[in-house]
């Protein structure tokens, strides 16, 4: 799934493997170089808590000078003894949106796997690995404006990667 997405997006954006874990603290830095102090998720909106059996996660992104130019993929995943062969969980992940304010939050449910390819790994052993979850709605559009609030089951934890746009290419007329 990966390799698709990085074939599909190839031409128009040229991968920038900012690939960090959530809630990182932010880049901006006030006038005498210090980070300002972000706000609290709950005064900002009334994010809902996490329920039972979940984990929300906020990333704060930096403010970038054409944040049209960019994207953010969110990348959910499991920590997890791992062989030789290709492994990966399947899920959607939801967009909902906060009644009353606009505001978009994702939920990531009804996470089925993990699914593995099958190879003969012999002698080798298995070693912790990151194993993802594939399916819809994981690439978003960049705002430093808002923090990007997400729900995961427990267990599972959330990356992110910025992807930038790239020169535009034209393609020949044949």
């Amino acid at each position: 799934m990966k390799k698709m997405i990085c074939t599909l997006l190839a031409a128009p954006f040229a991968i920038a493997m900012s690939g960090c874990g959530a809630v990182p603290t932010s880049q901006q830095t006030n006038e005498d170089g210090a980070q300002p102090a972000l706000k609290p998720l709950a005064q900002i909106a009334p994010y809902p808590a996490a329920a039972a059996g979940q984990t929300r996660w906020v990333i704060r992104l930096p403010q970038e000078a054409d944040e049209k130019a960019l994207q953010l993929e969110l990348v959910a995943g499991k920590t997890m003894d791992v062989d030789c062969n290709r492994q990966w969980f399947s899920a959607d992940m939801k967009a909902e949106t906060l009644a009353g304010w606009g505001y978009t939050y994702h939920v990531l449910q009804d996470v089925k796997g993990p699914a593995s390819t099958l190879m003969a790994c012999r002698g080798q052993p298995k070693k912790p690995g990151f194993v993802p979850v594939s399916g819809a709605g994981y690439l978003l559009r960049y705002n430093s404006k808002l923090p990007v609030v997400a729900y995961l089951p427990e267990g599972f934890t959330l990356q992110y990667r910025i992807w930038r746009a790239g020169d535009n290419v034209t393609a020949k007329e044949e």
